[in-house]
């Protein structure tokens, strides 16, 4: 019998190509989005080394957005923590997903690979795989296509930002705002679906003047899993 796990996963430059290719167009989109984090994180009081050194090491854009709230005097490093684990907690989904694939590849190639993964190419990756795809050149070729986008783009908001003036002038405090609705909404097929956006929206508004700061988000994170949870049990 032939199954899954018949056939031989590979890492190859021609896959690595394919995934470059496959996402480029939605690496253009990840520009401005870097951008306005770099402008951002200049208003916060990040220099320029840390902001881009931060997108090198952590390329997750509404994370990083998130932890500039944090960014004020004395860092609260505890918050700032549990508010990145609450916001990154769908790649564990998402690793989950493509574990029969990524799983089977060797320890030194899987790390680098699942290091880069995203929401923009875990969807186009996952597709391909299930279709019989077994090159995770795809998945390490994309992921290096946005990332290196995201740099870039920080890297010129960082560099540049005094020149782009002040980020409610032009838009760039709400740029990430508006990129996390259209996700939400894009993901909601159902109208059930819709109960762990809102719980998670009262909670993280109806705290925002009871808890330290920042933390009204991770309220409304873990307020709207468990809704997530229960409305779908």
């Amino acid at each position: 019998m032939v199954t899954e796990s018949s056939f031989p996963i590979t890492l190859t430059l021609s896959g690595i190509r394919l995934g470059v290719l496959q996402l480029a167009p939605v690496a253009l989109f990840f520009i401005p989005f870097g951008i306005a984090f770099g402008v951002v994180a200049a208003t916060k009081g990040m220099t320029t080394v840390q902001s881009i050194s931060f997108s090198l090491l952590a390329f997750s854009s509404s994370a990083q957005f998130s932890t500039l709230e944090f960014w004020h005097g004395a860092v609260a490093w505890g918050s700032l923590a549990l508010a990145v684990v609450a916001i990154n907690a769908r790649n564990v989904v998402m690793g989950a997903a493509l574990a029969p694939w990524v799983n089977r590849m060797p320890l030194v190639q899987r790390l680098p690979t699942v290091a880069l993964l995203n929401d923009a190419n875990f969807a186009v990756c996952q597709a391909a795989f299930k279709e019989g795809s077994n090159d995770m050149g795809i998945l390490l070729g994309s992921g290096l296509i946005l990332w290196s986008a995201w740099v870039l783009g920080a890297a010129v908001g960082a560099l540049a930002g005094p020149f782009f003036g002040s980020p409610a002038a032009l838009g760039f405090d709400v740029v990430m705002l508006c990129f996390l609705t259209a996700m939400v909404t894009g993901m909601v097929k159902r109208p059930l679906r819709l109960v762990p956006v809102i719980v998670g929206a009262v909670v993280a508004i109806f705290t925002l003047h009871h808890l330290p700061q920042g933390w009204n988000v991770i309220a409304g994170a873990f307020a709207g899993a468990l809704a997530g949870s229960l409305s779908d049990a």
